[in-house]
This record gives C-alpha cells, sequence and structure tokens, in this order.
C-alpha cells in the first residue's frame, strides 16, 4: 500500500513571519542565518536557520547545543514546509555534535508553521563566511580551515537592503543585481508592474527592471543596477522608488490598454538568476 505523503503546497512559508525572507533564504542567498523559535510544545528552542550546510545536510545539532536548520536542501515531499519541520524535529531529538544527514520522505504531520513560534521575527543576517557552522569553541585544524576556504571561494557578494524587506543586493561577475521577494499574489505584482512598466516607471535611479521569476509561490522582481553599484550606493534610491511601487501594488483600478500590452511583455521577462 501507497504512504500517504503531503499534498504540494505551491507557498510552503506562508503564514510564517517574514515569508519572503524564508523564500530569499531558500533560493537567492548564498550565505545567511535567521532567527527562530519552536512552540512551548515542542521545548521553546532556539534554532538557527541557515541557507545550507555542509554535505546538504537538512540540519545539524551543534556540539554547543544550536540547532541549525537548512533552507537550501531537496526536498522528499510536496510540502517544503513538512519536510524542514520533519528535519527540525528529528534535530531538535538527535545529541548534541550530530547532523542529520537525511530525513526520508515524510508522511503527513506538523509543518513549520505547527512547530515555530509566530511571535519570534525572522530577524536576517547575511554572511561572508560559513564559519557559524563551527560552534566558537571548535578547533580550527588546517584541513577544517581548508574546507572552509574552499566553502566560502562559492560565495556571491550578497547584502540585505535596510530601505525595504527581503531586498537583496548582489554582484555576480562584472553585474550588479536587486533581487526584492514580493510578499503579495503573484497576479498583484505582475499588475504592478505593469501599471508602472507602461509608464515607464519600472526602474529607479541607476537600475533597470530586467524581469522576475517565482519561487515557493511568490514573486521575485529583479533589477540590474549601474555597473559597479555597491548595495549602500541604491539604498536611497530603492527607499525613494518603494512608495511608487508600494501604490501600484496597492491599485485595484483595471489594466488600461497599455498596461495590459506591458503586463502581456512581463511574461517574456522570466529569468533565472543564481
Amino acid at each position: 500500500m501507497a504512504r500517504n505523503t503531503p499534498d504540494f503546497v505551491l507557498r510552503p512559508f506562508e503564514g510564517l513571519p517574514g515569508e519572503p525572507d524564508w523564500v530569499a533564504l531558500k533560493e537567492l542567498v548564498p550565505a545567511a542565518t535567521a532567527t527562530a523559535r519552536t512552540t512551548k510544545e515542542h521545548g521553546a528552542r532556539d534554532v538557527l536557520v541557515t541557507t545550507v550546510l555542509p554535505t546538504a545536510w537538512p540540519a545539524l545539532h551543534r556540539a554547543d547545543g544550536v540547532v541549525l536548520l537548512a533552507l537550501q536542501t531537496v526536498g522528499s515531499s510536496g510540502d517544503a514546509s513538512r519536510d524542514l519541520a520533519a528535519a527540525l524535529l528529528q534535530a531538535l531529538d538527535v545529541e548534541a555534535g550530530t547532523a542529520v544527514e537525511t530525513v526520508g520522505l515524510p508522511g503527513p504531520g506538523p509543518r513549520l508553521q505547527d512547530v515555530l513560534d509566530p511571535s519570534v521575527p525572522f530577524e536576517v543576517t547575511v554572511h561572508d563566511s560559513f564559519s557559524y557552522w563551527l560552534a566558537p569553541d571548535t578547533e580550527r585544524t588546517p584541513d577544517l580551515v581548508a574546507a572552509m576556504e574552499e566553502a566560502d571561494a562559492g560565495i556571491i557578494d550578497t547584502r540585505k537592503l535596510a530601505a525595504a524587506d527581503a531586498a537583496y543586493w548582489c554582484r555576480m561577475g562584472a553585474r550588479e543585481f536587486l533581487r526584492w521577494a514580493q510578499p503579495h499574489e503573484e497576479q498583484v505584482v505582475l499588475d504592478a508592474l505593469a501599471r508602472l512598466h507602461a509608464r515607464r516607471a519600472s526602474g529607479f535611479e541607476g537600475a533597470k527592471f530586467v524581469g522576475y521569476f517565482r519561487s515557493s509561490g511568490l514573486v521575485v522582481p529583479v533589477w540590474e543596477l549601474a555597473r559597479g553599484s555597491e548595495a549602500e550606493d541604491i539604498e536611497a534610491p530603492v527607499a525613494a522608488f518603494a512608495p511608487s511601487f508600494a501604490e501600484a501594488l496597492a491599485s485595484t483600478e483595471p489594466l488600461d490598454a497599455n498596461e495590459r500590452r506591458a503586463r502581456a511583455g512581463l511574461v517574456a521577462r522570466q529569468v533565472t538568476l543564481r
């Protein structure tokens, strides 16, 4: 008899504090951590959510007792929230100093929304190194240092903006981009971008809107920045652009002919930037 498995969930992080940042850490950001805590029922334990762990471990109960949960793993079911909750609960149960290397295909059960305390904000810290994998008192042997340096060499330079929620500057080779995960329904975001694009207002100072992609049920618009732009250079332009974007998102007026044409053009602007 086939084992019951969770049904596919388009927005697995819906209902969690900071849903767009959950999506960003799962898809956009190479090295980052964020705060979470389990409910009293599950021990009120602090959890360090991270982008990735060594050799793609789903979770790690570090030797100093810190529990890390990785988002950039391959899910076993159609519900990433259920997969992650299963890994987290397993990590809470194993001894300190133990990695959760595999989880398997979980059956129906608690999701992150059932396991995590919704009153705890999802506060993101972007890192330049994966050194946070290690407990502070871990001896840095030459082999360990070499392995960490190799992992760090693959990190794409990324910064989280203060001017907008879930907005991330990154540098890929000689080009810079802003990727801004949106908390709204896809149709709302696409309509807003169409309204702006129709009046040639979808960009901002030094930045051109180049497209969008979908991830975990959310839309992530992408802007290419002026060559050499640093994260701090776009804080003020993004802050200035944000009100017009918010106004377009809030509009419920039907799209006019120009806006409908602009929206049709957006379909061809789906991008992949990893």
